[in-house]
Formats: C-alpha cells, sequence, structure tokens
C-alpha cells in the first residue's frame, strides 16, 4: 500500500514539472533572405539578399558624405577664424611699433 502510494505521488510530481519548449527557426536554401547568414554561400545570391545589401551600402555612403560636407564646413570655419586671428596679430604688431613692411 505504501509502495503505490508513493509510485502515484511520484507520477503526479513528475507530470506537472514544467519543461521549456523552444522554438528555432530553419531556413531552407531558397527562402528569402537565407543566404545573408552566409555572405560567400550557394545562397548569397538571392535577390532580396543584393537587395538589402544595396540600400545598406547606399545610406551608409550618404551618412559618410554628409559627415565629410560637416567636417569640410568646420575646416572653413576654423581657417577663416584663424586668418581673422592672424590678421589681428598682424595689426597689433604694426600698432606699437613694430616692423612695417
Amino acid at each position: 500500500m505504501l509502495r503505490n502510494t508513493v509510485r502515484s505521488t511520484s507520477a503526479t510530481i513528475k507530470n506537472t514539472r514544467f519543461t521549456p519548449i523552444t522554438m528555432v527557426r530553419f531556413n531552407t536554401e531558397g527562402a528569402t533572405g537565407a543566404g545573408y547568414a552566409r555572405p560567400g554561400g550557394q545562397a548569397a545570391g538571392d535577390s532580396f539578399t543584393k537587395r538589402e545589401k544595396a540600400a545598406e551600402d547606399m545610406y551608409i555612403k550618404q551618412q559618410e558624405a554628409m559627415k565629410l560636407k560637416q567636417l569640410q564646413e568646420k575646416v572653413r570655419a576654423t581657417r577663416k577664424h584663424l586668418d581673422e586671428l592672424d590678421k589681428h596679430i598682424e595689426e597689433e604688431h604694426n600698432n606699437q611699433g613694430g616692423e612695417k613692411n
């Protein structure tokens, strides 16, 4: 009788335990975007993958061009400021009786 009670209790505990379920997504060779993780693989010729890479490359190129323009403008502004400072120093030097050209 004790054995039957222990056996039925352990069966109840075993059945109520939580079993985690993990879902895994498998892409076949012909699936859209399947070659994205394998740039040199057989599925690398997927048109979606090529279009996606081209769009990303174009976006990066545009961002780099914008940053380059901003840096060029900063260089121009800094050069202008330095020229003004040089002019001011030259004027101060000439006003104090320094060399006159």
